[in-house]
């Protein structure tokens, strides 16, 4: 850690240059908050920029704003509780999101549920993937003190004991307590590491603060978030402190000043991430701030309980002073407690200026400030309000105006101490030579004081160029190991090209979020400061820093206009997320006959890891055979060589098929099952570890100038069923001369036949006579073809020369259709048959079906096997159970093909939305990249709060139809109160935010009258008319409704009807459902028991069921 009076340097270092003695230096990297009038961190800087006051004024008992509602009159003491600074919509909540349900989302405690949205923030903040701390030894460290909405329950479940079924009981008491804050978020991201409640008054955040600092420095863990949280909602306490004469009359916290008179209330919720700054460093965090130092005490035996110590306030000061190594003369700024008390001002002032102004030079004096002027008394969220505005101040370089400030208290002699208070926003003091510094001061009322060093930090590089340096991380450069099994490849990232094509990736839990979200993006892009640079360190850290879910969008570009107008439509709604849930992922490998000049140059020429494969087989190509693949293969030079030639043909698409499965790998995409085609089972088979790089390259080069060396031959897919075709076949056979004909490949589609050309005429003659499609090849060296006898001795040698092993996955072969066994090595006599036999690749796609397999990406330069692919699947293309094919390139239309060039961006993108987890970093290997700050998670809110039902439930009566009532004409009648929380399970059951009475409730209560009156629980029909829909409540009212059914008398066949009605406090009755009950049932039951488990199965299969 740099000392204060030192040059600029590495923030790790100590006074002497080395590490310091007091503990490792922390390091801010996260920060989210909701504060008064400052739902997030950009407003909350607004807030404190522009001089803004948050508190808020409403009269007690006027039900308008929270002192409104809270209080049922003005009287007394209640007149001084009309001000506060008051979050908005602390009922709102996303409980989607963070899976709990609306019955246990409507009890949580708003503490735990913004705690929850507020750490997501945070993380969100540091460019943190909260997926990645699953299992880490990351620790939860709250500062709380009240439980206020405990009593909003137990209270509502008291007046309404029906409502206490056994979750709800559950609910209430461990979603209202303040450990199960810091537990929640623990269970909710998987974080391992302690999950405290600090609970110290006033001062409680800035202990979780120091707590969290000293497990970091103990390595106790490895990431902390130091959290401080208060919602106010007990009126009883409100009413207690105005009582105490502790709340100023005028709602303003006015610290030093001589009017001042008392504290004003107010909520808020912050959060800081803290790491170990050389975790930091390495990790390429953007770092805030640095945590040199904090210390905390308490007052000990003093005037009376709840007042101030002086003393004990200077030796919090000096022990954290220490423990950071600073001097306290070069500290430049004190965010203090500031309440604006008249006892408290003035003993804080004392023990601040005998700390600080101790060798200070008269003209640079110790500026102070408090965030209560803005805010109020966030109470134990105060000091976090305090810390992070601090953080910000040295971020932006100025230090916010201190409100309220006009006559200085003359409780303290300010033209003897070099102290100012900043009425005005200032300028942060500029120190050539080192970095600013900062303390942050919060007592408790329990007298335990927490003291807080900071020094602003410089990324390596940052002076040049300043205004980056405001909103990004460090740049550092991207690497990813080579995946397995290239672990051993020379990967060079110098040279390389830049990389045009991007991929941004979007997700969401719903539709509604992920189409806010792209406009958040979409906005994003309208700021200047959207450079290039700045739309690569947006896809960067949009892919590494965030979760990714299952409503996904990618969205594929090589300019930001581009960017911008896909995302526009994403978020008008023209374009559409889709829901990916692969299970099971295999590769398909094309064979010869794909191949086209040029093939995999861009990625040779941009992707690491993709030259470094074809940078191997091109060393191994020369030895082998003296002349350059990558020449052929690119078309640079002045080759002559003809890349449609098998011997050219077959190593470089091996080549590129290899260097397609590990860029594939370095985004962390790797196959449980592979199949080749043809040729294509070769890079197949490397991909399973059958054999390595190099000995697979051999063997292409080997088949491929064997198959040079055989005799002319001809083929041609014909498109009619394999045993039509086999059957002219055999007969065409009988008729020739030697008889070559034959199928070389059934692709389920067609038939590719092979033989001597007049033979292959023949046949597809034959089929044109029929009016069945015939497509002639050009392939004129034949792989499974009688043809390739001379050679097949040859190619069986060569393969026993070479090591192999058995597949390390699911391998599916060309030569039985079928995964090859376990243990069975592929060896020489394998790859004969192999080559020699037809190429059963229909039966192998639907081996890949039956194990499971549900996404196939396609290995090779262009899509050949995935149409193949889709449409011999068991389930055809857009069906439930169809496949996913991904071709992972398509040949541009001056190659050759019909459609637009598609590169590996697109595949990624295609891969994403499908549902394949992705490893990001794989996209920009080899690159200098920040993490930055972009939009975030747009929660989708709705109010979630607990009222208790208006009526309770009747208690006589039947528990779902209550009170029975009789006619003179026959009929019973059933009635009873519903309401949109009662029973609380109708919560569960909402359709677009409303709450929506499901349909069997109407067969329950069907069915629990038939039985009360002593009838068989049968009916012939059960037609439902209107939906019960509860409207939106207004000021709580108009949700209750009566519910009514009605059991007819028999008519003159004995059938009788069932009606079930409701009524609002202003509407007429409304039917919903109507039973007919025939005229007799067997007592023991309609007819046999229902087989749940095979009818649950008949479903899953799509077969219809009898009524």
């Amino acid at each position: 850690m740099c000392a204060a009076s030192r040059p600029v340097q590495n923030a790790e270092s100590g006074p002497d240059g080395g590490r310091a003695d007091h503990g490792e230096p922390l390091a801010i990297i996260g920060m989210a908050c909701r504060f008064p009038g400052a739902p997030d961190l950009d407003a909350y800087w607004r807030l404190l920029d522009e001089g803004r006051n948050a508190i808020s004024e409403s009269t007690p008992g006027s039900g308008i704003g929270r002192v409104g509602e809270m209080f049922e009159d003005a009287e007394g003491a209640r007149a001084l509780c009309r001000f506060g600074g008051f979050l908005d919509d602390i009922d709102q909540f996303d409980p989607a999101f963070f899976r709990m349900s609306p019955v246990e989302a409507e009890i949580v405690d708003p503490q735990h549920r913004l705690m929850l949205e507020t750490v997501w923030r945070a993380l969100e903040n540091a460019g943190l993937n909260p997926d990645g701390l699953k299992g880490s030894r990351t620790g939860v460290y709250t500062g709380v003190s009240n439980m206020e909405y405990r009593d909003v329950v137990l209270g509502g479940l008291e007046r309404s004991p029906g409502t206490a079924e056994a979750a709800v009981g559950l609910y209430a008491n461990s979603g209202t307590n303040l450990n199960g804050i810091s537990g929640r978020v623990c269970f909710q991201l998987g974080l391992e590491g302690p999950a405290l409640a600090l609970d110290t008054a006033c001062s409680s955040s800035l202990v979780a603060t120091h707590e969290a600092a000293t497990a970091l420095q103990h390595g106790e863990v490895d990431l902390a978030l130091a959290t401080g949280i208060n919602i106010i909602l007990d009126p009883r306490r409100f009413e207690g402190l105005a009582t105490a004469g502790i709340l100023s009359p005028d709602g303003q916290c006015k610290a030093f000043d001589a009017s001042a008179n008392g504290w004003v209330r107010g909520e808020g919720c912050g959060v800081v991430v803290l790491k170990r700054l050389s975790d930091a460093i390495a990790d390429g965090d953007r770092v805030w701030s640095v945590l040199r130092g904090s210390a905390v005490n308490n007052d000990g035996t003093g005037a009376a309980y709840a007042a101030p110590n002086d003393l004990t306030q200077r030796k919090v000061f000096r022990e954290a002073l220490s423990r950071a190594g600073v001097d306290p003369a070069t500290v430049d700024y004190v965010e203090t407690h500031g309440t604006g008390t008249a006892v408290g001002d003035p003993i804080e002032l004392s023990a601040t200026a005998a700390v600080y102004t101790e060798g200070r030079n008269p003209a640079r004096p110790l500026l102070i400030g408090s965030a209560k002027s803005n805010l109020g008394h966030l109470e134990p969220a105060a000091g976090m309000a305090g810390l992070i505005k601090t953080v910000l101040a040295m971020h932006h370089g100025v230090i916010p105006r201190h409100l309220h400030f006009e006559t200085p208290t003359p409780e303290f002699d300010w033209d003897r101490q070099p102290v100012r208070v900043t009425a005005e926003a200032t300028a942060w003091p500029d120190h050539p030579g080192r970095l600013p510094l900062a303390a942050v001061s919060s007592y408790g009322m329990s007298g335990t004081n927490a003291h807080l060093v900071l020094e602003g930090y410089a990324h390596p590089g940052s002076e040049a160029n300043a205004t980056r340096r405001r909103t990004a991380g460090p740049t550092r450069g991207v690497t990813v190991p080579p995946p397995e099994p290239f672990a051993d490849l020379d990967v060079a990232e110098l040279g390389l090209g830049r990389r045009t094509a991007r991929v941004l990736p979007l997700s969401a839990k719903g539709d509604a979020a992920l189409r806010e979200l792209a406009g958040s993006y979409a906005s994003w892009l309208e700021d200047p400061s959207a450079t290039q640079t700045a739309v690569a360190d947006l896809v960067w850290t949009a892919g590494t820093g965030r979760s990714h879910f299952t409503h996904r969008a990618a969205v594929p570009f090589r300019d930001a206009v581009t960017l911008r107008d896909q995302l526009a439509s994403l978020a008008d709604g023209t374009a559409r997320a889709t829901v990916g849930s692969v299970q099971k992922v295999a590769f398909a490998y094309t064979g010869q006959g794909s191949q086209w000049v040029g093939m995999g140059r861009d990625l040779y020429e941009t992707e690491p890891i993709a030259r470094a494969v074809m940078d191997l087989c091109e060393a191994v190509h020369r030895e082998h055979t003296g002349e350059s693949l990558l020449d052929v293969m690119f078309g640079r030079g002045d080759t002559e060589a003809d890349l449609d030639l098998a011997e050219w043909a077959q190593p470089a698409l091996y080549a590129l098929d290899c260097a397609l499965t590990a860029l594939w790998a370095s985004v962390g995409v790797e196959p449980a099952a592979v199949i080749g085609h043809s040729f294509g089972e070769l890079p197949a088979a490397q991909a399973a570890g059958v054999f390595s790089l190099e000995d697979g390259l051999r063997l292409a080069i080997t088949r491929g100038r064997l198959l040079a060396e055989t005799e002319r031959g001809a083929t041609a897919a014909i498109f009619a069923p394999r045993d039509e075709v086999e059957s002219v076949v055999h007969s065409l056979n009988a008729a020739s001369a030697r008889g070559t004909l034959g199928i070389a490949s059934d692709n389920g589609i067609n038939q590719v036949v092979s033989g001597l050309p007049d033979e292959v005429e023949a046949i597809a003659e034959h089929f044109e006579a029929e009016e069945i499609r015939v497509r002639r090849l050009t392939v004129d060296r034949l792989a499974h073809s009688p043809l390739l006898e001379p050679v097949l001795p040859a190619l069986e040698a060569f393969a026993d020369r070479i090591e192999t092993g058995p597949p390390e996955v699911e391998f599916v072969s060309n030569v039985s259709g079928a995964v090859v066994e376990p243990g069975r090595a592929l060896d020489g006599a394998y790859w004969r048959r192999h080559t020699r036999q037809p190429v059963s690749f229909a039966d192998g796609v639907r081996t890949l079906a039956d194990i499971g397999v549900d996404t196939v990406v396609e290995i090779g330069p262009h899509a050949v096997l995935g149409p193949m692919v889709a449409m011999i699947w068991p389930q055809p293309p857009g069906t439930p159970g169809a496949v996913v094919t991904i071709p992972t390139m398509l040949r541009p239309e001056e190659r050759g093909g019909t459609e637009a060039a598609s590169g590996f961006t697109e595949a990624v993108a295609e891969a994403y939305t499908a549902g394949l987890d992705l490893a990001f970093g794989g996209l920009f290997v080899g690159e200098e990249r920040s993490r930055i700050s972009i939009p975030g998670y747009p929660f989708q809110r709705s109010r979630f709060w607990f009222d208790a039902p208006e009526r309770s439930r009747a208690v006589r009566g039947h528990p779902l139809l209550g009170q029975r009532h009789e006619s003179p004409r026959g009929e019973v009648s059933f009635e009873t109160e519903i309401g949109p929380s009662d029973p609380p399970w109708l919560q569960e059951h909402q359709v677009f935010g409303r709450v929506v009475a499901p349909g069997a409730l109407y067969g329950a209560m069907v069915a629990s009258a038939l039985l009360s009156e002593g009838l068989p629980a049968s009916m012939d029909e059960l037609q439902l008319h209107s939906p019960l829909i509860f409207p939106e409540a207004v000021d709580g009212e108009g949700q209750v409704r009566r519910l009514q059914l009605v059991l007819g008398r028999p008519d003159a066949q004995r059938v009788r009807t069932i009606e079930v009605f409701s009524k609002g406090t202003d509407t007429d009755w409304t039917l919903h459902a109507r039973a007919t009950i025939p005229a007799s049932v067997a007592r023991d039951g309609a007819g046999a028991p229902l087989d749940i488990d095979g009818t649950k199965a008949r479903m899953t299969r799509g077969e219809t069921l009898p009524v």
